[in-house]
């Protein structure tokens, strides 16, 4: 990990992420909600916005957006085959060939401001080339601590990479310890102005819907009632912390963030609480993750009986995500998604034997076709869950498209 590889492709590139504005958002929970509410309003407001998440729940072209139009497979081809001698002779990486791209393509579209997210961590990921007009850092949870360590507080401070010298610095963790932390690191940095929720804002009164997630945000002497339409007690944090971004910065950006009642409609996440009956789709990824997922479910209170499909990554906390999905599902069934990289797969046989000593209601049946079908044949609701990977390649399967609105 390092920012040299990407720094030198993005040179020969003629340094197209400096032609246009910036957000950029790091986190282990609550980024992705956090970019989808940045992009809906400020496409809500007329501006070209480009867009870059990963990873890609069904189609690769998913990572790089603008306007909500993916790029195209046409261009993706072009820009790889101009490129792939520079690629190969800098030794550049997956991720960073493909921030590099997202970064010339939104300067070729034109965009007026890019959202971009954190792949991994923040200080050494390769979108913290960019020098933001505004960074923000989201929940912190255990996440890929072979990177970035073992601790929230290490974790945190990997997160915090991503604040710059005199750029906005917005802190949307709840925790008060990890808060400071994360404060002190933007301070460090020289960023402002700061932001820290709880402090420079306020969110209260949550309740969580079928519709989405409604609340009040006190903020600069104002007291607003809004509601995003992702679901979820944290997705209000999630939201206040995009519009705190949008208020510091100050400007036509602050001009947006005062119309948030009538733009927040337009947030959409794929994968996220992602409804089509009888299916409802949910990336967890973690413990953390997991336990929200049910807190929404119990909250909003779905169609019973409710099976779960479940398929983790083997270095994940897969006995936390199965514990968490039990509180909600009267049935799990564990199976392996298509596209799970085989060097991570999980092993059934060990998650069946430790699920069944548990006294968890788990099935096992290890062809993915033949799980979701199982599931639906005795479910009013079938939650999918767990890796992009599950979701994704169940999302394909079903013809379920993720950007479709």
């Amino acid at each position: 990990m390092g920012l040299e590889r990407v720094s030198a492709l993005l040179s020969a590139l003629g340094n197209p992420h400096v032609t246009y504005p910036v957000f950029h958002v790091a986190g282990t929970n609550g980024k992705g909600s956090t970019v989808a509410t940045l992009d809906a309003l400020l496409r809500g407001a007329g501006m070209r916005v480009g867009r870059y998440t990963s990873p890609h729940l069904v189609d690769f072209s998913e990572r790089i957006v603008v306007n909500g139009a993916p790029m195209s497979h046409d261009a993706i081809t072009a820009w790889l085959t101009r490129w792939e001698p520079l690629l190969s002779d800098l030794g550049a990486t997956f991720f960073e060939a493909t921030t590099a791209m997202a970064l010339s393509h939104f300067a070729e579209q034109g965009v007026e401001v890019a959202v971009v997210e954190v792949g991994l961590g923040g200080r050494l990921d390769a979108t913290n080339v960019v020098h933001p007009l505004a960074a923000g850092v989201t929940q912190i949870g255990f996440d890929h601590m072979e990177y970035l360590g073992d601790s929230l507080e290490a974790i945190a401070g990997e997160k915090a990479g991503i604040y710059k010298r005199s750029a906005v610095a917005v802190v949307g963790d709840t925790s008060p310890e990890i808060r400071s932390v994360l404060q002190r690191h933007a301070e460090t940095a020289g960023a402002a102005p700061i932001l820290v929720t709880g402090r420079d804002w306020q969110v209260e009164d949550v309740r969580v819907h079928a519709q989405g997630t409604t609340f009040t945000l006190h903020a600069e002497g104002l007291s607003r009632r809004l509601t995003t339409p992702l679901v979820g007690q944290f997705q209000a944090h999630n939201a206040a912390a995009a519009l705190a971004m949008l208020r510091a910065a100050g400007g036509r950006w602050a001009e947006v963030e005062a119309r948030a009642a009538d733009l927040l409609p337009g947030v959409r996440l794929a994968g996220r609480f992602h409804q089509a009956p009888p299916w409802l789709f949910d990336v967890a990824h973690n413990a953390d993750g997991a336990a929200t997922v049910v807190e929404n479910l119990l909250a909003v209170g779905m169609p019973r009986p409710m099976t779960a499909v479940v398929c983790v990554l083997r270095d994940k906390d897969w006995r936390g995500i199965i514990r968490a999905v039990a509180r909600a599902a009267e049935r799990i069934v564990v199976t392996i998604a298509p596209t799970s990289p085989p060097n991570r797969l999980w092993d059934l046989v060990e998650v069946e034997q430790w699920a069944v000593a548990e006294g968890l209601p788990i099935e096992r049946i290890d062809d993915f076709g033949h799980a979701l079908a199982h599931a639906r044949s005795e479910a009013a609701t079938v939650l999918v869950t767990g890796s992009f990977h599950t979701v994704g390649d169940a999302m394909e399967r079903l013809q379920v498209h993720p950007l479709a609105r």
